[in-house]
């Protein structure tokens, strides 16, 4: 497939500029972005497919009601911080706040914490605004030579699918998503609160099975919030329906007023929690063998948002993909599928231990068993003593996403 491109603007097309794309990627949100410069840089001629799919907003981010994206935030590990900063894609302070110690509640007394001074860190992760972090990798794939912006697939030997959990591009390829859904809808949205935050994320698990979440933004000294909470279905269209002042005073009975007083400043998304699982994540395009394709990010899989680590993972697929595609044999193509199944094996595991912890954690916390209360906050209380377990257990959360630059 040729492309034709205007030198002086990487959104118009014409016969002046020829561009043979080597990979195409569906999905121009934070993932297909990221592995389109990675790509760029090894010399791989990229076409990205900026618009979305079909019901499959790019990056598959909650927006507000009005398609705002304002309540989007997302934790970011010291592996993803180095591989975006290496694109020249990191936000500036303010943008990206870095977490200094983690708090988690449980139901009764149990109690868990998190810090990155004990742990000899910088910091335990940051938590990134969605849109700056957008807009910069929006700029740096739109003045890299390297990469076609185009309004729809175009034939290339890899294709790759980043288009999220809603993919039409995954179906139409017949690979099947395996989808368990839990009896939880999440909730997002932005709050102010009277005290600053002190650079510390937030979590309290409720008697009822559900999961707050305070993340930290606007730098060290802010005094905003991202909320995530997770609810049961059939509370979640109430809560949504509350005014900012009673959505407010819910949020504040949970946290224990940890903040003070609490002022939405947001407006509030909502969407089903899941986990799931692509049936295989590389393969040969139908009727078309000597093409191939491979998925990455929430496309490929999806996991619930307690440990905020969907993106992290999300970031070494592509990071994982990028490389295999790089140390490849000079004769072997980039549709090769002994390659790509190198990077499918490399995924699988960081993908599976991720999915194992937050779901075990959902299932442990969701259990209405008083025995099983009890039980589970004598662990939490066991857990934070531990050193070294709580250690080892705290890198592998920093450092999950298991990518290398």
């Amino acid at each position: 497939m040729l492309i034709h491109r205007r030198a002086c603007n990487p959104h118009a097309y014409n016969v002046r500029m020829v561009f043979k794309a080597d990979v195409c990627i569906r999905g121009a949100g934070i993932v297909g972005r990221t592995l389109a410069l990675l790509l760029a840089r090894e010399r791989l001629r990229v076409a990205l497919v900026t618009s979305p799919a079909p019901d499959a907003p790019p990056d598959d981010a909650p927006l507000d009601a009005a398609g705002h994206g304002d309540v989007r935030a997302y934790a970011l590990n010291a592996a993803s911080r180095a591989l975006l900063e290496s694109l020249r894609c990191w936000p500036a302070p303010l943008d990206a706040t870095p977490v200094l110690e983690m708090r988690v509640q449980g139901d009764r007394q149990g109690a868990l914490r998190f810090s990155a001074t004990a742990q000899g860190v910088q910091a335990l992760g940051w938590i990134v605004d969605v849109p700056a972090l957008e807009r910069l990798l929006i700029e740096a794939t739109g003045f890299q030579a390297g990469i076609a912006q185009v309004p729809q697939a175009v034939a290339a030997p890899l294709t790759v699918v980043c288009e999220g959990r809603a993919s039409q591009s995954r179906a139409e390829l017949g690979v099947d998503f395996e989808v368990t859904r839990y009896p939880h809808q999440a909730i997002a949205t932005r709050l102010e609160c009277e005290l600053p935050h002190g650079q510390t994320a937030r979590q309290w698990f409720t008697p009822e099975g559900e999961i707050l979440a305070f993340l930290p933004l606007g730098g060290p000294y802010g005094r905003k919030v991202a909320v995530v909470w997770s609810v049961m279905r059939e509370r979640a269209a109430a809560l949504m329906a509350l005014d900012g002042a009673a959505f407010a005073e819910a949020l504040l009975q949970i946290s224990g007023a940890e903040l003070g007083p609490l002022r939405e400043c947001a407006r509030r998304a909502s969407w089903p929690l899941q986990v799931a699982q692509a049936s295989h994540w590389v393969g040969q395009m139908p009727q078309r063998p000597q093409e191939c394709f491979a998925l990455a990010g929430d496309a490929a899989h999806a996991m619930h948002p307690l440990a905020g680590q969907g993106l992290n993972v999300g970031l070494g697929d592509v990071a994982e993909l990028a490389r295999v595609l790089a140390a490849r044999q000079a004769w072997r193509g980039v549709a090769d599928l002994r390659v790509l199944r190198h990077y499918e094996r490399a995924r699988k595991l960081p993908w599976l231990r991720m999915k194992m912890a937050t779901d075990g954690l959902q299932q442990l916390f969701a259990h209405p068993a008083p025995a099983i209360a009890r039980l589970r906050n004598w662990g939490l209380l066991a857990f934070d003593r531990c050193g070294p377990v709580k250690s080892y257990l705290a890198q592998l959360a920093m450092e999950n996403s298991g990518h290398t630059l």
